[in-house]
């Protein structure tokens, strides 16, 4: 099943009857390209985004060449239909806009954002300081401001390396870190 294009562009061209600058149409599609944090940032920058959602075998490829303005995926994968990457992309830029969080610095320095070299964010502990013999490390129970920043920078790299090695450009060296803190080894 093929969505037609006439549905689609009556509905874009009534919400829409004038397109400017600050708008965006983007069609969601396995085919598309791969939505990430820095295309996060582009969507929270305008004014209007318009989200279309094909299902099962999309929509008229007229809608993607001559209505859409881009055409992005969530992944590498296949969905039945577009709702759940349109959910996912409106949480994702919500998160931007400001006035939507609670601290506008909340999403400054968390896994993929320009103040953390887009790499992933450094790992996070609460209370209690040692749980089944596995401890917080010793640094950010320490008070040194300097002595913690240090260690999230060097523990957000060996995150990476381990989880993400595809975010690290291949000549940037990769300071070795302990992540666990306490003298438990983790399996």
């Amino acid at each position: 099943m093929v969505l037609k294009p006439e549905p689609l562009f009556e509905a874009v061209e009534t919400i829409l009857p004038t397109r400017t600058s600050g708008t965006r149409v983007v069609l969601l599609s396995a085919q598309g390209r791969r939505f990430d944090q820095r295309l996060a940032r582009q969507f929270a920058a305008v004014e209007e985004l318009v989200l279309l959602c094909g299902r099962y075998e999309g929509v008229d490829e007229r809608v993607a060449s001559f209505l859409a303005d881009d055409e992005v995926s969530v992944g590498d994968f296949v969905l039945s239909g577009g709702e759940l990457a349109a959910a996912l992309i409106v949480d994702v830029v919500s998160r931007l806009v400001p006035g939507v969080l609670g601290n506008e610095n909340s999403s400054l320095n968390e896994s993929f954002s320009e103040s953390n070299s887009g790499i992933l964010d450094c790992p996070q502990y609460t209370r209690p300081a040692d749980f089944r013999g596995w401890k917080v490390p010793d640094v950010l129970l320490g008070g040194n401001h300097a002595e913690i920043r240090q260690w999230r920078q060097k523990a957000s790299l060996a995150k990476t390396r381990q989880l993400r090695p595809d975010l690290l450009a291949a000549e940037q060296p990769v300071a070795d870190i302990a992540l666990t803190g306490g003298s438990e080894e983790r399996d």
